[in-house]
């Protein structure tokens, strides 16, 4: 290979790092075990297209007229978008929980009876119910029916005080609304249970429920102040929650601020004090090194409030997913981030893509760490909504996966507070090194782990200009990667040992995940080469940027690269079959949950790298637009 005058520098530099890294990154893959195969997968498309995570809400407005009553530990959940043949209904502990559709498998666990009006005696004290982190419903309907249930079970001890707090978000104007419609339900079965339990039929109290509403953002909004049973200015608050523009959700701090308002009024009436949650992100005002969570839990066990949260999903060890937002003015498409997870107390899946911070959104099975330990810790229920948003990007957009709760048994997330649950997790050598690949290649505390990977500019200077950027953070990425397979590698022998199996799914799927991203990295060193070389420019004269997508096929190294890093076509090929392997295992391994979700995916995408030019609008970096908080 002569190299071109003009393009050596970069070539040049491409096969001195290569002669360097080449031998050591493969060196690994050559001598892992059998049972250790490697995997590369891709996430990229030319344009990153929107996939749309789309479940139908349950819009029916019937009141049931059998009202079945059960204990917060209980379970009663149906398919997404579910016929009635499509019911399951089970009774679980705090430790089961249910996850989302999958048009491919489908799960049914068989009926089980639930308490009739006729036992409703028989209910567990207050002190004997624990929350629920769970629970699937179809829509804001059936999640309003099992509330409905909850307070009666509780109205049976004594009267009851219901604060309702509204997340003020712009993406919340709609669930508003939905909530609003369907409220009648909780005092119309209220009224259908005071006929029926004689527990209740036989009171004089007319107010055995006063509900408040209030809302919350930045700050905390008192919008129905003085506690009511007349639904009509319970729905007339709702309509006037307001957007806070600010964008943030200070969850726990409503929370607090709801006990402190209400809890000598409900001591003084003698109420049980309750609140109800309704958002779609997992709040801003709960930090990895914060007290906030630990001490809103004190405040609510001391009160005996329990909490209740219509919430969504939390995404699959990742903090935030992205919502498409076209603005009105121009009809150009924004990616907007919302706050989304993790499940756990710290994340305990790869930040990292290969590239650069993650940008699929793939579901985890839980509600959010905050909010299911609040509703755990203080015997409330977190119900996981179907989500209206039609443009999350990434795999959850399209992902209908209901997974069975018996297959995730074993995959729990721990809820225990974060100081106990790092204390566990550090004193374990496995868990440990598997943390420590997490936490150092991670690109939100790392800003060289940012490889380019679209926006490259047409124009040859500065093409190459950001090219050489890209090729010195792709090359440092590959001996970070090189780095934690070594550690990892170290730990192997305590897999068999690992009684999670939750810890045992990451590492397998985290090796896997590392593997692949060297692979890939190398490949795209390889395609940068060739651009450079080539002096590429786009067929089409109106494209004006180059991105990255995944191919079936590898590129193949010219003669002197593979002269220089001993390197060929069919050692690439062997690791591609390994890495497809390694998937396989980890599918096989965890069948139907979110690690052989993941693992299903990123095996089905290209192992090779190509540019790819299109148009990109230049207005996005001269208009001023106005974006919505969500």
């Amino acid at each position: 290979m002569k190299l071109n005058r003009e393009a050596g520098g970069m070539v040049a530099s491409l096969l001195v790092h290569l002669a360097i890294l080449g031998p050591l990154a493969f060196w690994t893959m050559v001598t892992q075990s059998d049972d250790l195969k490697i995997a590369i997968e891709t996430m990229f498309a030319e344009e990153r297209p929107p996939e749309e995570f789309t479940r139908e809400m349950s819009l029916d407005q019937q009141v049931s007229e059998s009202l079945n009553v059960m204990e917060a530990g209980g379970a009663v959940t149906q398919a997404v978008g579910g016929s009635n043949s499509a019911v399951a209904a089970a009774q679980t502990k705090i430790e089961n929980n249910e996850q989302i559709k999958d048009p491919q498998i489908q799960v049914n666990v068989g009926a089980i009876d639930t308490p009739g009006m006729d036992v409703l005696g028989d209910d567990l004290g207050e002190g004997e119910v624990t929350g629920e982190v769970g629970a699937v419903v179809e829509g804001y309907g059936a999640a309003m029916s099992r509330i409905a249930q909850e307070l009666v079970r509780m109205m049976r001890e004594q009267r009851v005080m219901c604060v309702w707090l509204f997340d003020e978000s712009e993406s919340m104007e709609d669930d508003r609304q939905f909530i609003k419609e369907e409220f009648r339900k909780i005092y119309d079965e209220l009224g259908i249970a005071s006929k029926k339990d004689v527990n209740l039929k036989n009171s004089k109290d007319k107010e055995l429920l006063l509900t408040a509403v209030m809302s919350f953002g930045k700050a905390t909004t008192a919008v129905l102040e003085k506690p009511t049973d007349d639904d009509k200015l319970i729905k007339g608050a709702i309509d006037k929650v307001k957007n806070d523009p600010t964008g943030a959700e200070n969850t726990l701090a409503a929370i607090n601020a709801a006990v402190a308002k209400y809890r000598a009024q409900a001591n003084a009436q003698k109420r049980k004090l309750v609140i109800i949650v309704v958002t779609d992100e997992s709040g801003d005002d709960d930090s990895e090194n914060s007290d906030v969570l630990s001490e809103t839990i004190t405040n609510l066990k001391r009160t005996k409030t329990p909490v209740y949260v219509l919430g969504r999903e939390s995404i699959f060890g990742y903090p935030i997913a992205r919502i498409a937002y076209k603005d009105p003015d121009l009809g150009l498409t924004h990616w907007l981030p919302i706050k989304r997870g993790p499940e756990t107390a710290d994340p305990e899946c790869l930040q990292f893509d290969g590239f650069h911070e993650r940008w699929d959104s793939f579901p985890s099975g839980f509600g959010p760490y905050t909010q299911a330990r609040l509703c755990k810790e203080t015997g409330g229920i977190f119900f996981i909504l179907p989500s209206e948003e039609q443009n999350v990007v990434g795999q959850a957009a399209i992902d209908k996966r209901k997974f069975a709760f018996l297959d995730l048994k074993e995959y729990n997330p721990d809820l225990n507070g974060r100081r106990e649950y790092r204390q566990e997790r550090d004193k374990s050598k496995f868990r440990a090194a598997i943390w420590n690949v997490i936490k150092t290649l991670n690109p939100h505390t790392d800003g060289q782990l940012h490889v380019r990977t679209t926006h490259f500019e047409a124009e040859l200077a500065e093409f190459n200009k950001q090219g050489a950027e890209s090729f010195g953070r792709a090359v440092r990425a590959l001996g970070m990667l090189n780095a934690a397979l070594a550690d990892l590698e170290k730990v192997r022998p305590l897999r068999a040992s690992e009684e999670s199996q939750r810890w045992r799914a990451h590492y397998d799927l985290i090796v896997a995940q590392c593997m692949a991203y060297r692979v890939r990295l190398f490949q795209y060193l390889l395609a940068l080469d060739q651009m450079k070389k080539n002096k590429t420019i786009p067929k089409d004269p109106k494209h004006n940027q180059w991105s990255i997508s995944y191919i079936p096929t590898q590129l193949e190294p010219d003669p002197e690269q593979v002269k220089q890093t001993k390197v060929d076509l069919k050692e690439l090929q062997d690791q591609e079959k390994k890495a497809k392997e390694q998937y396989e295992f980890v599918i096989k391994t965890h069948p139907r949950t979110p690690w052989a979700n993941r693992a299903e995916w990123e095996r089905n995408q290209g192992f090779g790298i190509q540019f790819n030019s299109f148009f990109w609008d230049p207005r996005y970096k001269t208009y001023k637009f106005k974006l919505p908080t969500l």
